[in-house]
């Protein structure tokens, strides 16, 4: 396709908000799959931590 102009880029030939949310949507996806498991990995570890303070105290 070749586009004359950024805002026939952006429509897509009407297809525009299609377009666009799916792509929003795959980026979504893809940092979710990213950020969730790192977020567990810290907070596993921060509880980990925690738990060999405690029992360091006994």
């Amino acid at each position: 396709m070749n586009f004359s102009s950024f805002s026939e880029f952006m429509a897509m030939g009407q297809h525009g908000l299609y377009v666009w949310s799916a792509y929003g949507i795959s980026i979504a996806v893809l940092l979710l799959n990213v950020g969730l498991p790192w977020l567990a990995k810290r907070r596993y570890l921060q509880d980990e931590a925690r738990r060999m303070r405690r029992e360091e105290k006994r």
